[in-house]
């Protein structure tokens, strides 16, 4: 049979052997734990990864400008993926990331421009700097709940990146972490007091909107306990949206500037100062309902209290915060 139609299993041991060349396919041995640095780097004929269940550790550079990789499933035993472990994989289509993994390190799918699509694990709480930095056909990132970081440019240039939600747990984005996400046309965001770093959105020239699904059900929840007058106050910030239960504050552009790195940049970034007025409404009113359900409980007690073989007039048992204590959190918080 000859080699252009054979299929030769590779069987890989980390032992310290030399991993051929023009190896094809590769099959892990149980016993392997980690995946040597650079152990397959340039294998550029590599097409197939079998991986072992008890891996726990991809090494850097481990499977760097292996051009012919077109997918990889990464075991749930799998805790992190090394720097630049797939960087360069210009072939690969499919990266399968399971429960259990932690961390994605600097630039590991670096240049993977076949790349569609990537489901982070609900495990992973760290994402390197550069870890997908020009993946220009990857579409859509759901970061879930776990994830406490993305870093330093860890998306940029995907020009085909068209959604970006991040979960609650999300607290900092890193400098440029998506520039030049030219498709990007709406970000979705759980925690509102996420730090976004400098220039996270720099070019990012469709986008419009970013969500608060949290400010979204906290003000749903003032107008289902009967504040509705907040509907009048946020109709009157302009540009803000509050429809089917969605709220959304516009991307402003601010300025044009000479970035020393990238040369001219359009800085594109949350309206802050709709956002700000925003959480003041919603906290407002908030404070405004909690003072009203204090009254009630405060009503109630004293009528539990009262002596029940002569009943009181219920409404001499209205009792209300003192008006001092309320104008001065209401003023605090307006």
């Amino acid at each position: 049979m000859s080699n252009a139609t054979s299929k030769v299993m590779y069987e890989y041991t980390n032992t310290g052997e030399y991993v051929p060349e023009n190896v094809t396919h590769v099959r892990f041995h149980p016993s392997v734990v980690k995946v040597d640095n650079e152990a397959f780097c340039r294998r550029d004929k590599l097409i197939e990864v079998v991986l072992n269940n008890g891996l726990r550790e991809i090494g850097n550079a481990a499977f760097f400008g292996c051009i012919s990789l077109q997918s990889i499933n990464i075991p749930s035993t799998v805790i992190k993926i090394g720097s630049g472990a797939f960087n360069g994989c210009n072939s690969l289509r499919e990266a399968v990331l399971d429960e259990g993994l932690q961390k994605i390190g600097r630039a590991a799918f670096r240049e993977c421009k076949l790349l569609e699509t990537i489901n982070f694990p609900s495990t992973v709480t760290e994402i390197g700097m550069l870890a997908f930095n020009n993946c220009t056909n990857l579409r859509d990132v759901v970061l879930n709940d776990g994830l406490n970081e993305v870093g330093e440019r860890a998306f940029d240039c995907c020009k085909s990146l068209q959604s970006v939600i991040l979960s609650s747990t999300v607290t900092k984005i890193g400098i440029y972490s998506f520039w030049g996400c030219t498709r990007l046309r709406g970000v979705v965001i759980h925690n509102e007091g996420v730090q976004i770093g400098d220039r996270s959105f720099n070019n990012c020239l469709s986008l419009e909107r970013y969500k608060f699904p949290g400010l979204s059900t906290r003000l749903d929840n003032i107008i289902q306990a009967g504040q509705r007058g907040i509907e009048a106050k946020m109709d009157d910030i302009p540009a803000v949206e509050w429809r089917d239960g969605e709220l959304i504050i516009p991307a402003v552009i601010s300025r044009q500037r000479e970035d020393a790195i990238w040369g001219m940049g359009t800085l594109v970034e949350v309206d802050k100062e709709k956002l700000i007025k925003v959480e003041g409404l919603i906290a407002y009113y908030e404070m405004k309902e909690a003072t009203t359900l204090f009254e009630l409980a405060l009503w109630k007690t004293r009528i539990d209290q009262a002596d029940i073989s002569n009943p009181p007039d219920r409404e001499a048992c209205r009792m209300e915060v003192p008006g001092p204590v309320k104008d001065t959190i209401m003023q605090y918080l307006n």
